[in-house]
């Protein structure tokens, strides 16, 4: 399945749903939506983002899901039986993340804590430091787990798994994140 940027451009500001369920145990924050993810109304799923291919590597997820065509119901189902939960600091989609304010993002944070504060994960981890450090007024936070529970649950602040993160690999994206992952439970 491919888009046109015209088809993707349709799909600016529109909102995706959190991936949520009885029994979170891990809840991954993204800044915003993208276009192919509101295209597809699916967290993640752009060609080039590497989180479903880093969740499979650090075994989080046993099997490979075909994010880009957008998931099925089975899909949903699956990752919400393995205790976890998807979610968009930010929820209205953009082509870039920078195309965001900093007042969007501080109010994220108040969505953020509603979601934490009514499903209770165990875990809770923002993937990328720059979204959380203006978010959340901390500009000195690092990567890792944070000192600090976000309403109740453990924090881990994660690389972003967009292909403009250079810094970041599949290999070490599934390092950072089945730590998270054990931390919550989700793995061993």
């Amino acid at each position: 399945m491919g888009f046109s940027r015209a088809e993707l451009e349709s799909f600016r500001d529109h909102v995706v749903p959190d991936l949520v369920g009885p029994g979170l145990a891990l809840l991954f924050v993204g800044i915003n939506p993208g276009l192919w993810t509101a295209a597809t109304q699916t967290h993640f799923a752009h060609p080039g983002n590497r989180f479903y291919p880093a969740l499979r590597m650090a075994g989080i997820l046993d099997r490979d899901l075909d994010r880009t065509v957008g998931m099925t119901d089975e899909d949903r189902r699956y990752l919400v039986g393995r205790g976890i939960g998807i979610t968009n600091l930010v929820p209205r989609a953009t082509a870039r993340a920078d195309e965001l304010t900093a007042e969007e993002l501080r109010d994220g944070r108040q969505r953020l804590l509603d979601l934490i504060t009514e499903h209770r994960p165990r875990v809770v981890a923002i993937a990328g430091v720059t979204a959380y450090r203006i978010a959340f007024g901390q500009p000195k936070a690092r990567l890792g787990v944070q000192a600090a529970p976000l309403a109740g649950a453990e924090l881990w602040i994660v690389p972003n798994p967009s292909g403009l993160n250079a810094h970041a690999t599949v290999a070490s994206l599934a390092d950072d994140y089945a730590a998270a992952a054990r931390a919550a439970g989700v793995i061993t």
